[in-house]
């Protein structure tokens, strides 16, 4: 049953980091790429869409981490499976204090109603979003190196 739980949790964890590396090194910079009001737009609705999804998948990947260290607290590698679930909390933290406010504002703006700065914040989530990338991709090795 732990072999079942470490396989499902490594998953999808390295999904969630699958999908979050797509935003910050293809999504982004094609969006980047549009005019202003694709861009914004395309920005806005990938806002709205992700921003219902990942926090379930966030929170739910930091949930079978802490099972799993509970599960696998006599087994090799429970240091690892702790110290992945320290940095999963971490990007949670980031996530509602750094990234989620830009994007609450965000996923609202049209190219009508968008501030003058609106590309100036965006910048900004996508720099904290590149630090987020990299601690849930270091939670990431640390579940992998865990089951090796």
């Amino acid at each position: 049953m732990l072999n079942a739980l470490q396989i499902v949790t490594t998953v999808i964890v390295g999904l969630m980091v699958g999908v979050e590396s797509s935003v910050a090194f293809v999504m982004n910079p094609i969006f980047t790429a549009l005019p202003d009001d694709s861009n914004q737009r395309a920005r806005s609705h990938g806002g709205r869409m992700l921003g219902a999804v990942m926090p379930v998948w966030y929170i739910g990947s930091l949930a079978l981490v802490v099972i799993w260290a509970v599960a696998g607290w006599d087994h090799g590698g429970a240091g690892l499976v702790v110290t992945s679930g320290a940095l999963l909390i971490l990007s949670v933290v980031m996530s509602l204090l750094l990234l989620v406010p830009i994007n609450n504002r965000g996923k609202t703006w049209t190219p009508e109603n968008r501030p003058a700065d609106w590309k100036q914040q965006m910048k900004r989530w996508d720099r904290y979003h590149y630090v987020r990338v990299a601690v849930i991709v270091a939670a990431f090795t640390l579940l992998v190196t865990a089951l090796a």
